[in-house]
């Protein structure tokens, strides 16, 4: 919106600093950062009127979660996605169909969340939405979304699957395109959902990515950054630099009041909604397969899951003393920080390794 007042400058004069991406960035960080500063503290307050009880906690989770994590209340991504949204919209050039199409998977699997939350809270039960019903619906959204990446992305690149390193190599999926894209957006939410489980463990990992994959957007949304390193150029992803950057200033703000011991937790409101972001933005930029490695934290956290239920249903023990992998490491005796922090370091090594992929051939 606020682009529109490049169109009153002469090119010398302070409205040209809206052409600017990197301007509109550092908007909509500090817009989203003042949000959830604002914002924070009355939404607590409302949550924790409304939900007597807090966020259901499961009674086959960790002990100690019974008494230091019960009567939180739940559904703070509101916070996040509030401040996401306005500082995207207040910053973006709306005429960009890849903001669209991130912000619509966004705020779709925020609503699919936001109605698991509600679930689990008037019920008073950690169940919520059924998951196939979950799984349904993140599909339909994801489709939806692969569809419409697909018609904006340039011809030559049109149902195409970039490879990392490879760079002159494409793989046409054809047909396939979408239910992969689907399978990329879906898997990335359900993989943040997952690991949305301690203080902040979550929260920090996300904005490493988002803040990783803003850097890709923009880098191969410009022409002559794209020469140079040498990879596939997507016109237009560049903006998505400003959702990024707005996704960043909203976790801060959220993470100030979710730092341990959390005064409330974003629940599937906000972990499916960033996840699918995710998921959104490396279909968008043709890096699916480095958000592999950007969020290979998630990645494990999900394996972890799938590991451990597989081979129970199939010998009756277990490879993990509980799954997600970081409860693992609280049966084994690590503190709640340790793991949190720990995991952020992780995450910002593998970060940096998938931002490699860009020079690396």
């Amino acid at each position: 919106m606020l682009y529109l007042l490049s169109e009153l400058s002469d090119g010398g004069d302070l409205f040209n600093l809206f052409r600017y991406i990197t301007f509109r960035a550092g908007g909509a960080f500090f817009t989203a950062l003042i949000f959830g500063f604002l914002f924070g503290r009355p939404l607590i307050n409302l949550l924790r009127k409304r939900q007597s009880n807090g966020q259901p906690i499961r009674d086959d989770g960790p002990e100690s979660h019974m008494l230091t994590k019960s009567g939180t209340p739940t559904m703070g991504g509101v916070l996040i996605l509030g401040a996401l949204v306005v500082s995207t919209l207040l910053w973006t050039r709306l005429d960009n169909p890849y903001v669209w199409i991130v912000l619509f998977v966004t705020i779709a699997f925020g609503l699919v969340g936001f109605v698991d939350d509600y679930q689990k809270v008037s019920q008073n039960n950690h169940k919520g939405v059924p998951g196939k019903v979950r799984l349904a619906l993140g599909f339909l959204i994801a489709a939806i979304a692969g569809g419409a990446a697909a018609w904006v992305h340039p011809a030559e690149l049109t149902n195409q699957l970039a490879l990392p390193v490879f760079k002159d190599v494409l793989v046409n999926l054809g047909l396939l395109f979408v239910p992969f894209a689907m399978i990329v957006i879906v898997g990335a939410a359900n993989a943040v959902n997952l690991t949305d489980g301690l203080d902040g463990l979550a929260i920090m990992p996300v904005m490493i990515a988002a803040g990783t994959l803003g850097v890709i957007a923009y880098a191969v949304g410009r022409v002559d950054f794209t020469e140079y390193l040498d990879v596939h150029y997507v016109p237009g992803t560049g903006e998505i630099l400003i959702f990024t950057a707005g996704l960043i200033g909203g976790g801060l703000g959220f993470l100030w009041y979710n730092a341990p011991p959390a005064a409330v937790f974003m629940g599937d409101t906000g972990s499916l909604a960033l996840g699918g972001a995710l998921g959104a933005i490396a279909v968008a930029t043709k890096h699916e397969i480095v958000l592999a490695i950007v969020g290979g934290l998630f990645v494990v956290e999900a394996l972890s899951v799938i590991i451990q239920v597989l081979y129970f249903k199939r010998t009756g023990k277990r490879v993990f003393l509980m799954a997600p992998i970081h409860h693992h490491f609280e049966k084994k005796g690590w503190a709640e920080s340790q793991i949190v922090v720990r995991f952020w370091i992780i995450a910002l090594i593998l970060a940096l390794i998938g931002l490699a992929t860009l020079k690396v051939r």
